[in-house]
């Protein structure tokens, strides 16, 4: 959207210009960050073996992309153990509990095939290594540790925080791991509310019955059930008119068009600037034009409906 360039172009971000972290960005940064990355200072780990690095450029992509060679931990050690699994996006700080995972298709991705020593920050050091003073928008997925990183957070820099973005388990997956029921409980306290929640899951079925089954059956006829889930928080409020403008932008990326109208009108209680009329008026916008695009979302749906009926 238009407004999100005006905004971002404008002189409050001219010095203190949106902060993303990203921990356990995996070789993909967050893809909601995409129509801000030009205007952000992006900071994303990835651990891996290599001397100690922290390094600075300008890409394509970001304003300037921070990119750190270590694993995240809440205390300050210089390596510790890193479970690799049969699947990297399982491989974890935690060690996989295979015993509660039996009964779950997905518990060979877990099955261990090293343990090694990775280098390791926490954010405090890495922060000021950096020389971060400030984060907007804080993501991690570190398979079972999202919420203890959360709150290693320096408190100065928990405080400016606008969106948190989590994807924590919901079944037994780890040894020690926090849950997402945890997270609610915790960030329900922190002046948060729950933008968005997409639950992802698998089927609870041995992996012996799957063979004697099939794929087909496996996947197609046992439910699926709820096992983890993509989670994302915005902040209830904000003070100062930069942290509004951005917790604006960071509505619509969201796409919570009404809680966008919320900030726009209050704002216009609080300033004078009439670069708040516009995200208001932009956003009623917004919203009337998708109003338009509502029957033609039903006629389609309508459609392939009656597509699927005739191919079955």
């Amino acid at each position: 959207m238009k407004i999100i360039d005006t905004i971002l172009q404008s002189a409050h971000f001219d010095n203190k210009p949106p902060v993303l972290l990203d921990i356990g960005a995996s070789g993909e940064i967050n893809a909601k960050w995409k129509p801000i990355a030009k205007y952000s200072i992006c900071i994303a780990f990835d651990a891996d073996e290599r001397e100690f690095q922290i390094t600075e450029q300008v890409n394509k992509s970001y304003k300037k992309l921070i990119s750190i060679n270590r694993i995240v931990t809440v205390d300050s050690v210089s390596k510790t153990d890193f479970y690799l699994t049969n699947s990297p996006f399982c491989s974890s700080l935690l060690e996989p509990d295979l015993d509660k995972l039996t009964p779950w298709l997905f518990r060979p991705l877990f099955e261990i095939s090293n343990v090694t020593k990775l280098p390791a920050i926490t954010l405090t050091d890495a922060l000021r290594d950096t020389g971060i003073s400030y984060v907007d928008w804080f993501k991690t997925d570190t398979q079972g540790t999202d919420l203890r990183i959360y709150l290693s957070l320096p408190p100065a820099i928990k405080s400016c925080l606008l969106a948190t973005e989590f994807e924590p388990g919901i079944m037994d997956a780890y040894k020690g791991e926090d849950k997402l029921h945890m997270i609610m409980a915790a960030m329900s306290q922190q002046g948060y509310w729950l933008s968005s929640m997409k639950v992802k899951g698998t089927q609870r079925l041995h992996i012996r019955y799957a063979h004697e089954l099939g794929d087909f059956v496996s996947q197609r006829v046992v439910k699926t059930s709820p096992c983890w889930a993509e989670i994302c928080y915005l902040k209830q409020e904000s003070a100062d008119e930069r942290s509004l403008l951005l917790l604006y932008v960071f509505a619509i990326l969201e796409k919570q068009y009404g809680f966008a109208l919320e900030i726009a009108d209050h704002a216009l209680q609080l300033f004078e600037d009439s670069l708040f009329k516009d995200c208001k008026n932009e956003m009623l916008k917004k919203i009337r034009l998708e109003k338009n695009k509502i029957p033609l979302v039903l006629i389609k749906r309508k459609f392939n409906k009656l597509f699927k009926h005739i191919n079955d």
